[in-house]
């Protein structure tokens, strides 16, 4: 037969998985550690520049933010990318899994002596993607934002890993994809790490 305390257990059990995230986010918080885990759209921007903004504010000691991205929206990416120096905070970037596209351009964001990747951690780079409609006039304005972008993204990419930038617009052409050695070497990442020690 049913007991008069099932609801209590019930409800017990359902706020168990909300108090252990809870929890998370709490160790997270204390431990200034923000994580970028999936697709860039506006909104998984405006969490993570509402974290990092408000542990600027809070003190300048260092922020750790770990991406794991196929990337996404390219104007999302340069919002963080921008606000990861403007903090004021360091900001030390931690790439775990992959890290593609407009999460790249966000990695790039931290300063060279910031940037670290786990060793399994692949990178990928290309051009910006159109998916524009609508009459050939809009279409044709929208082809030449694409260019501009284009170009911009690629001297970013070129400034923050020395890498001259003709060579950024061939490699960028296609999906360009590295390891970590690789990405270490091409200057995207400056430290392979792996136990958290070793961010320091």
């Amino acid at each position: 037969m049913p007991r008069f305390d099932d609801d209590d257990d019930h409800e017990k059990k359902s706020s168990a998985p909300e108090a252990a995230f809870m929890g998370v986010q709490k160790a997270l918080y204390n431990a200034r550690t923000v994580l970028l885990f999936g697709e860039i759209d506006e909104a998984s921007v405006r969490l993570v520049a509402a974290q990092l903004l408000a542990f600027g504010a809070e003190s300048a000691q260092p922020i750790k933010l770990f991406i794991n991205s196929p990337g996404g929206h390219v104007e999302s990416g340069d919002s963080l990318h921008d606000l990861l120096r403007f903090v004021g905070a360091p900001v030390k970037v931690i790439g775990t899994g992959w890290v593609a596209s407009a999460a790249a351009l966000i990695f790039l964001g931290a300063k060279p002596e910031n940037r670290y990747c786990l060793p399994n951690t692949r990178f990928m780079l290309h051009q910006p993607l159109g998916g524009a409609r609508g009459k050939a006039s809009d279409l044709e304005i929208e082809a030449r934002e694409i260019i501009k972008m284009r170009e911009r993204i690629n001297r970013i990419i070129a400034r923050e890993t020395g890498q001259t930038f003709e060579r950024i617009v061939k490699d960028t052409d296609r999906n360009y994809w590295l390891g970590p050695e690789e990405a270490k070497e091409y200057g995207i990442v400056t430290h392979i790490v792996a136990r958290a020690d070793e961010v320091k």
